[in-house]
């Protein structure tokens, strides 16, 4: 169906769509895709100038979709041919605030696939016997951190190979410097594109019907005279349809702003209402009496606030800082000033909820925000409108951080207010500050590691020192854990500790959170199939037989433990040939084809290897074993350590790579081997006789590569 039969629908006397008010074409055609009309495209692209409308189009369709609210329209009154079969619903993943690789696990997930990395997705779609529809709306609200436009990568990623898939259905609301890449990458006829804006989808009448409804007091306005006597509420809708030229929202902006403040208004001179969403501003503005650039001062927080909106006790220390002076009176006075502009939203509970934080800073943790009041601007196209006024973006940007470092108290990220730990990093990368402030282990703890990620995945590489590298490398254990602060900072501490950054590690023990344990040494050293803990007897030496728990009956003991000094070390099994391993006939059960039998020693509490023949390594007796105050368990990439005592899990592991050996020592050290190597943490619930030491870790960070999106973050 084309948009040539808009006409039809007036003269048969339907009426409109009780949401939508209009868009007979566009309804039509989506009709058409939604029942796989013959000749109907398996895609559409939907697109349009900001406020055209488009969100409210896929909202109306959406309702008519849905088997339950179908119940709720007066469909029999609507135009036979806007309405869609009564189907299942389709699909409708929201990618607002998500990243594409998210976006796809929650398809993913919708139709229960089974993949396990994100290539295996749309193969897997691919070979459904039946055809499945999905439904993608706003596109351009993608994304945790806006600078890092996460629109295009959507589409590239995700959109594109969903609409390459013969048996994906697929509608999608993108911005329209997207909509070409998008429909262009399909066969002729198979992808349509929708322009609200073009002439062929216009809907002049549609957005005159809007601003008549907005405006009778009949549909909730107040009564005034330019609304209760019809002779002047129609010739008003029609100019201010007439000067909004097809924009819904320039239209809807001016209706707020009359019905705000009525007073200095002429309805029959249309100078007064706005062709554009700045000219909204600005008149609006003028009518009360105040210099337009106040008014975007006032609103530039806001138009550059990330995530849900800006908490309202931010707005006023912000619009200081970027404007330069005191704003604090024109905020007082403001309020009805920036109403028409404003939503109000309270704060998701979810994305409050952080972390759970000790001792004094307990108030500041979990929930202790929830319910809090945040804003944002009515539309992203008011912000686009301020932002592109403003003189320099970077330098309002560096004000702003500037300004949300400042409101930290005591630059303790724990008591920072949630919206500065998770999108500070959003706001000093438009600054182009995001680098330096990469070397706080005490943010990369805190802050959300979504959010956090998305903003310094956005930088180039070479432009990030060793910790953000680390933290980029560390962030998709972060992401699919979904762990609090405590076990954010665990996991980093023991990646700083891998990356030769001990300084990092020490410091986030300083920061007040409940880390499981302390990283002693990681080593890189690849082929480890299984590792080992136990003692080694050393005349003279340091160690005693209580560091490992050894009694003197040990498996390779030749005496009494009293009689000899035993240092405590782990014995790794590595393939033949390994530099300093040496081959002890019968000490591998492996029959794979790297061979067995090699042992390489290292010392148990510091970074170091051991030179010595590993058959004199005393294994602790099972008598010790059972007497030890913790046990473990573990699967392919995780590990819990439990108290015999009570059963209760005090460390739990994950790992991003599959576990090749663990073992526990008897007082409390934990070593872990994966392919990448193998690295020793003393659990800090446990009590040794001698507190380990901490040594300088070995030099050099090693040069961590940029995640590639949350691929292998599905859990």
């Amino acid at each position: 169906m084309s948009a040539s039969d808009e006409g039809i629908a007036a003269p048969a006397g339907y009426a409109p769509h009780p949401y939508v008010g209009g868009r007979t074409a566009a309804l039509r055609a989506l009709a058409a895709w939604r029942m796989r009309w013959p000749g109907a495209p398996r895609v559409i692209v939907l697109t349009g100038n900001p406020g055209s409308g488009r969100s409210r189009l896929v909202t109306g369709f959406l309702m008519m979709c849905d088997p339950g609210y179908r119940k709720q329209l007066p469909l029999d009154d609507l135009d036979p041919a806007t309405v869609p079969p009564d189907l299942p619903a389709p699909a409708v993943p929201s990618p607002a605030g998500r990243t594409a690789a998210q976006l796809l696990w929650v398809i993913a997930d919708h139709f229960g696939l089974s993949a396990e990395r994100a290539d295996d997705i749309f193969p897997e779609l691919a070979a459904r016997e039946e055809p499945v529809t999905i439904v993608v709306p706003d596109v351009d609200r993608a994304g945790p951190v806006r600078a890092a436009y996460e629109p295009a990568r959507l589409v590239r990623d995700v959109l594109k190979p969903l609409a390459a898939t013969e048996t994906v259905q697929l509608l999608a609301d993108v911005p329209r410097e997207l909509a070409a890449e998008l429909a262009g990458a399909l066969p002729s006829g198979q992808a349509q594109i929708i322009d609200l804006d073009a002439p062929e989808w216009a809907d002049p009448k549609g957005l005159l019907l809007h601003a008549e409804t907005a405006l009778d007091p009949g549909a909730g306005a107040p009564d005034l005279p330019f609304t209760t006597d019809p002779a002047v509420r129609r010739p008003l809708a029609e100019a201010l349809a007439r000067r909004a030229d097809g924009s819904r929202l320039t239209a809807q902006l001016a209706v707020q702003s009359l019905l705000l403040q009525p007073e200095n208004f002429d309805p029959a001179d249309e100078s007064l209402l706005p062709a554009t969403v700045g000219e909204a501003l600005d008149l609006h503005a003028r009518r009360l009496g105040v210099d337009p650039q106040t008014l975007r001062l006032l609103l530039a927080p806001l138009a550059f606030a990330e995530g849900e909106g800006l908490p309202a006790q931010l707005w006023g220390p912000l619009a200081n800082a970027v404007a330069g002076w005191d704003m604090s009176q024109d905020l007082a006075d403001g309020m009805l000033l920036a109403a028409p502009f404003i939503q109000p939203v309270e704060a998701d509970a979810a994305e409050d909820a952080d972390d759970a934080v000790s001792g004094d800073d307990a108030a500041a943790g979990d929930g202790a925000d929830d319910g809090r009041m945040l804003l944002r601007l009515q539309h992203p196209a008011i912000a686009e409108e301020i932002r592109s006024g403003l003189p320099d973006v970077r330098d309002a940007q560096t004000k702003i951080a500037m300004a949300l470092l400042e409101a930290v108290p005591q630059q303790n990220w724990a008591k920072a207010d949630p919206y500065i730990r998770d999108h500070l990093a959003a706001h000093t990368l438009e600054a182009g500050l995001l680098p330096q402030l990469l070397t706080d282990p005490g943010l990369f703890a805190h802050a959300d590691p979504v959010t956090l990620r998305a903003a310094i995945e956005a930088v180039p590489l070479e432009q990030l020192g060793a910790p953000a590298r680390t933290y980029l490398r560390t962030a998709p254990l972060l992401t699919r854990s979904q762990a609090p602060a405590d076990m954010r900072a665990a996991f980093l501490e023991s990646a700083f500790v891998e990356d030769g950054l001990a300084p990092y590690a020490e410091a986030l023990h300083t920061l007040g959170f409940d880390l499981p344990w302390r990283t002693l040494w990681s080593v890189p050293l690849a082929g480890v199939r299984a590792v080992t803990t136990g003692a080694l007897p050393q005349e003279g030496g340091e160690g005693t037989a209580a560091e490992t728990g050894a009694d003197g009956a040990g498996d390779g003991g030749d005496g009494p433990a009293a009689a000899t000094a035993l240092r405590p070390v782990a014995a790794f099994v590595v393939p033949e040939g390994t530099p300093g391993s040496r081959t002890v006939p019968g000490a591998d059960d492996d029959t794979s084809e790297d061979g067995g039998g090699a042992l390489l020693l290292h010392d148990l509490l510091r970074p170091g290897y051991v030179d010595a023949d590993p058959t004199q390594v005393q294994l602790p007796s099972d008598e010790t074993k059972a007497a030890a105050p913790f046990g473990f368990s573990r699967g392919a990439d995780y590990l819990r350590v439990w108290s015999r005592a009570d059963q209760e899990v005090v460390a739990a592991l994950l790992s991003d790579a599959p576990l090749t050996g663990a073992d526990l020592s008897p007082d409390g050290v934990l070593v872990v081997a994966t392919e990448r190597g193998v690295t020793a943490r003393q659990i800090l619930a446990a009590a040794p006789a001698v507190a380990p030491t901490v040594p300088a870790q070995r030099t050099g960070a090693a040069d961590s590569a940029a995640s590639d999106g949350l691929e292998g973050d599905h859990s």
